[in-house]
């Protein structure tokens, strides 16, 4: 005996049709067959989406620490920046901010990165790290090779997250490490978040004499030139949070 055919199907149609017409009934017209998918089903642009969302909010979560699980973006600046990002990878510009202590730059990071994720891009992989564990895994105390295969994993990731750039005592080869990071993204315009406690500026008084540090003289002209042409500066103010808590 051979297979039904499938309900929905032309052949279908005509086989009750030839059945009601035998019966001299009137037949059923062919109507529209609603056969996409919903968004709760695969096909549907919706439900990838969902899929890859929430592989990268495993992905966030992993490199997160437990203190910034909680966080989420909320500085106006930085949601922009973040849908641009979730967006448009490849054109978004990379993001700084900047601020005294405990005014929770760190935060607004974190939170930037798991509202990417949430957006589910088609490609989420980040790396999230402070400068001073950033030179600590870089210094050459053993493999050259190990530490020369950590920086071009820094370089080439997309999504890093740079942590109080500009807080490390400054040497030659900090610079060096830092530039050779930073100009990599800059050339291949791979989104970064930097924060840190310095002013992109020097303060100066009225005598123009610089006040107070900055990172012009914590980085150097050159990589602080690139930070200028790369980045959105999103500036934060308020008091140290840590210390009202």
């Amino acid at each position: 005996m051979p297979d039904p055919a499938p309900v929905g199907s032309a052949a279908a149609l005509a086989a009750l049709n030839a059945r009601l017409e035998a019966r001299g009934l009137t037949p059923v017209a062919p109507g529209p067959v609603d056969d996409e998918p919903r968004p709760d089903e695969p096909g549907h642009p919706e439900y990838h989406r969902q899929q890859r969302a929430a592989v990268a909010l495993a992905r966030w979560s992993t490199a997160t620490p437990p203190r910034y699980q909680h966080a989420t973006a909320t500085d106006p600046a930085v949601i922009a920046w973040a849908d641009a990002v979730a967006t448009q990878p490849e054109t978004a510009r990379s993001l700084l901010i900047t601020g005294t202590t405990g005014t929770g730059k760190t935060h607004q990071a974190y939170g930037v990165l798991k509202r990417i994720a949430a957006a589910g891009p088609h490609r989420y992989e980040l790396i999230a790290t402070t400068s001073a564990d950033l030179y600590g895994e870089l210094r050459p105390t053993g493999s050259a090779g190990a530490a020369e295969h950590r920086l071009r994993r820094l370089c080439e990731v997309p999504l890093l997250l740079l942590d109080d750039l500009g807080s490390a005592k400054a040497s030659e080869w900090t610079e060096e490490i830092t530039y050779r990071l930073i100009n990599h993204r800059y050339n291949h315009c791979l989104p970064t978040i930097f924060t840190s406690n310095l002013p992109t500026r020097p303060s100066v008084d009225a005598q123009g004499k610089v006040t107070g540090p900055s990172l012009t003289s914590a980085l150097g002209d050159r990589i602080v030139s690139r930070l200028a042409e790369m980045t959105t500066v999103v500036p934060m103010a308020g008091t140290d949070r840590r210390r009202t808590a």
